[in-house]
């Protein structure tokens, strides 16, 4: 007797139950360094968001350069009109495992370096939501804030004896972002 009540409080908290919508997405600047990337962005109601991406470099490069590297990003999202529509502001952070080598970036690493670690920060974002169609959308976004490097530095190329662990603190661009979404109902 217990089972049949459990199954119709289920039941009807299901019919209850606010349908949540659900995007994944690409993110095509990302795409265009051949890094693989998948986002997917959860509304919780008409104006809050949730999205996480999640970003992965394998290759190594001609002359042993690479900028190897696994990223995610999770970003809470307020919508200024409507969710998956307009404008949006953005509160995200962000962890990242590199090891990059005879590339300069961020005016962190210098090409003649190569850096193993991690980096961990966050910042604010404002983007806008183009609508296409029911289930179609393209997001532009940026972002800006802190990222703290933590790494190995090595002379590059490799066989030279390691120049020790360093910690460099960044500000400036967090996120950028041009993406094709496709929104589940």
């Amino acid at each position: 007797m217990n089972r049949v009540y459990l199954v119709l409080i289920c039941l009807c908290c299901a019919f209850c139950a606010r349908s949540q919508v659900v995007a994944v997405k690409t993110n095509v600047l990302y795409d265009a360094t051949t890094t693989f990337n998948l986002g997917a962005e959860v509304a919780f109601d008409k104006h809050l968001s949730l999205d996480i991406s999640g970003n992965y470099n394998p290759w190594t490069l001609p002359d042993d350069k690479s900028i190897k590297h696994w990223l995610v990003q999770p970003e809470l999202r307020y919508w200024l009109h409507e969710r998956f529509n307009g404008h949006f502001l953005g509160v995200h952070a962000l962890y990242a495992d590199y090891d990059v080598a005879g590339k300069t970036l961020l005016n962190v690493m210098k090409s003649d370096y190569a850096y193993e670690g991690n980096a961990y920060g966050g910042g604010i974002s404002y983007g806008y939501q183009l609508y296409l169609s029911p289930h179609w959308n393209i997001e532009f976004t940026a972002g800006v804030g802190y990222v703290r490097f933590k790494y190995d530095k090595t002379p590059f190329p490799a066989g030279q004896e390691a120049a020790g662990s360093y910690r460099n603190d960044y500000f400036g661009p967090t996120k950028l972002g041009i993406s094709i979404m496709y929104i589940i109902k």
